[in-house]
């Protein structure tokens, strides 16, 4: 291997790592979503401010988007390993709450299980958001959609399973 394709490597692998793992949970998340809405969600009684259905995917893919380009910038920062590090597994952890939050909601058909994700969830990206601006201004504001949607999404979650409990 050449000096130059040494250098390419790193930017090939860290656009994979940064765009694989929000694809596959926004994939999941559709699996346990899309089955349910017709069966289960359209049945819920939903509070006023409840968005139309056709505005979640344009909304999540924005922020899924975002992610992604956020975790790719603190990929490529360079400096303290440990903070670095610390960062990473705030946002893998909160994207993984964030895929099993479907499945909780939608695939379980469970309201309340969703709650119970969500809120730790939003803590987690708030975490991300302080660990990602130390590292990386741009990555922290990137997120800041994220953290404003699921703050949404949790009052959101508490008023369907207040009303349907």
């Amino acid at each position: 291997m050449n000096i130059r394709e040494k250098s390419l490597q790193p930017k090939w692998f860290r656009a994979a790592i940064a765009i694989v793992p929000v694809v596959a949970a926004s994939l999941l998340g559709q699996w346990a979503t899309y089955p349910n809405l017709a069966p289960w969600y359209a049945g819920l009684v939903k509070p006023s401010f409840n968005p139309p259905n056709w505005i979640f995917a344009p909304v999540w893919t924005i922020l899924y988007l975002l992610m992604a380009y956020a975790l790719w910038r603190i990929l490529k920062v360079s400096g303290n390993d440990a903070d670095r590090r610390a960062a990473l597994i705030l946002f893998f952890v909160q994207l993984a709450l964030n895929a099993l939050w479907s499945w909780l909601f939608f695939g379980l058909n469970n309201p309340l299980a969703g709650l119970l994700n969500i809120v730790p969830q939003l803590l987690l990206i708030l975490a991300t958001i302080d660990r990602f601006r130390r590292l990386d201004r741009l990555a922290a504001l990137c997120l800041a959609p994220l953290a404003a949607w699921v703050a949404f999404a949790s009052l959101l979650n508490f008023e369907i399973w207040r009303l349907n409990g």
